[in-house]
């Protein structure tokens, strides 16, 4: 997913897309819906299988 399209999320969610890269607002999201704010912070292991942001949260960057 994109910076935009997660922006334009963010925005229907009420969370401020602004100077936010895209792990915060991610993480905003998150807590916006009541979840752990966990996105890009679990290493290689994730035990959050129904997460939205799952695929892209364990994309290895090279």
């Amino acid at each position: 997913m994109t910076i935009y399209e997660i922006r334009v999320i963010a925005g229907n969610m009420g969370v401020d897309p602004k100077k936010k890269n895209k792990a915060a607002l991610v993480r905003a999201i998150q807590m916006k819906e009541g979840h752990t704010p966990c996105f890009k912070t679990a290493g290689s292991h994730c035990d959050q299988e129904g997460c939205c942001w799952r695929g892209d949260c364990l994309k290895q960057t090279v």
